[in-house]
Parts: C-alpha cells; sequence; structure tokens
C-alpha cells in the first residue's frame, strides 16, 4: 500500500513536472521578445514566479518601457506575499529555511501544502513541490531559451502571439469563482481599451487595478445600541 508521505511526493512531482513545463514557452518568449539568454535564467531563477515573468516579458518585449514590466510583475506577484504569512505559521521555517520557503512558496506549493490532512503531510508537500516546481521550471527555461536562440528570426514561428496565450495559460486555473472570471474579463476590457491611448504596459497596470479595486474591504457598518 502507498503510505501517505509517498502520495504526497508523488503528487508534488507530477505538479512540478506539468507547471515547470511552462518553463519552455517562457524561456523561448523572453528570448525572442529581446532578452539574452543569461538574463532569461537568472530572471527564472530569482523571480520564480510564472505569471509576473510572463507579464515582465509581454511588456518589455512590446515596446514598453522596463518599469512599467516590473510593476506589472510586482502587482501579479503581491498575492505570494499573502500565501507566505499562512505559509510561515505552518512550516515555522529557522535559519536558511526562511529564505528558501520565500523562495518556494508559489501557487502550487501553497496549494498542495494546504490540501493536506496533517501538519507534517503539508510541510513535506509544500517542500517537495516547491523544489520539484523549480527544477523543472528552470530546467525548461534553458531548453526553451536555447532552442530559440538558434532561430535567426523567432517571429516566423509564432512565438510573438503566444504571450498572451502563455500568460492566459497560467492563470485561467486561479479563475475559480464567477466573481474572479469578471474581475478578469474587466481587467482585460480595460486594458483593450486603453491600448491605442496609452503606451505600452500602462494598460497592464490600469487593468491590475481593477483587481485592487474589486478586493478592497467594504467599509464595517457602525453598531451600536441606542442611548439612553
Amino acid at each position: 500500500m502507498t503510505s501517505p508521505e509517498r502520495a504526497v511526493r508523488a503528487t508534488s512531482w507530477e505538479v512540478g513536472a506539468v507547471v515547470g513545463s511552462y518553463g519552455l514557452g517562457f524561456g523561448a518568449l523572453a528570448v525572442a521578445s529581446g532578452f539574452s539568454l543569461a538574463q532569461t535564467i537568472v530572471m527564472s531563477a530569482l523571480v520564480f514566479t510564472g505569471a509576473s515573468q510572463f507579464a515582465l516579458i509581454s511588456v518589455v518585449g512590446g515596446g514598453g518601457v522596463p518599469l512599467a514590466g516590473v510593476a506589472a510583475g510586482l502587482a501579479l506577484g503581491s498575492r505570494n506575499a499573502f500565501y507566505a504569512l499562512r505559509m510561515r505559521a505552518l512550516l515555522q521555517p529557522r535559519g536558511w529555511r526562511r529564505a528558501a520557503a520565500a523562495q518556494l512558496t508559489i501557487d502550487e506549493s501553497t496549494a498542495v501544502a494546504l490540501a493536506q490532512r496533517d501538519v507534517r503531510l503539508s510541510r513535506i508537500g509544500f517542500w517537495t513541490t516547491g523544489v520539484a516546481v523549480y527544477v523543472a521550471w528552470n530546467i525548461a527555461t534553458i531548453v526553451g531559451g536555447l532552442a530559440v536562440e538558434q532561430i535567426s528570426d523567432p517571429d516566423v514561428i509564432g512565438l510573438d502571439a503566444a504571450v498572451g496565450a502563455a500568460f492566459l495559460a497560467l492563470i485561467w486555473p486561479q479563475l475559480t469563482t464567477v466573481k474572479l472570471r469578471v474581475v478578469a474579463g474587466g481587467g482585460a476590457l480595460l486594458a483593450l481599451a486603453l491600448t491605442p491611448l496609452l503606451p505600452q504596459g500602462l494598460p497592464v497596470l490600469a487593468a491590475a487595478g481593477v483587481a485592487v479595486v474589486a478586493a478592497w474591504p467594504e467599509p464595517r457598518a457602525r453598531t451600536g445600541g441606542a442611548t439612553s
């Protein structure tokens, strides 16, 4: 019979293989967008959050200013800070493990960890998934970047149009409720409307603003009894 620990590890490596494969697209698209192979590899190794990386290369590769690309990436990656609050209480990392946990706190490692029935399995799920995705993502980034570097004109194979498709593939699984889909759709429509009017990159930031407004907490109604 498969032990719970072995089952969790198997799930983690499966998640790592599937999610990490998107690194092929990132590596190829980053190099096709004008980033060097070295820059692409370093970005995956240090940033390690797929949606933010795709946002950055889509803005910069489309002619936008790097600052706008960085801002868009930070806006999308900020959700990991909220994951970290939950993971810190669960993992209770010390020493070098704190830095490692911060780097590996992503959608997938958090999801696998929280899906387990006890703390021990949650910790196994977090660390195994985080390492699996990190290793697969970075290897795939190198392979994708090397492959495109050998092509004289990457646009001929349609990689310039694939940035949006790859980005959507990463984001779509997160849209699990009607509200999230409405917010995402509203942001996309706003970005499309502003694209002819604003410099490259700013429509993406405006779209992120839709999500911020939607997530803004409603003011609590004041409660209190009548004074006598």
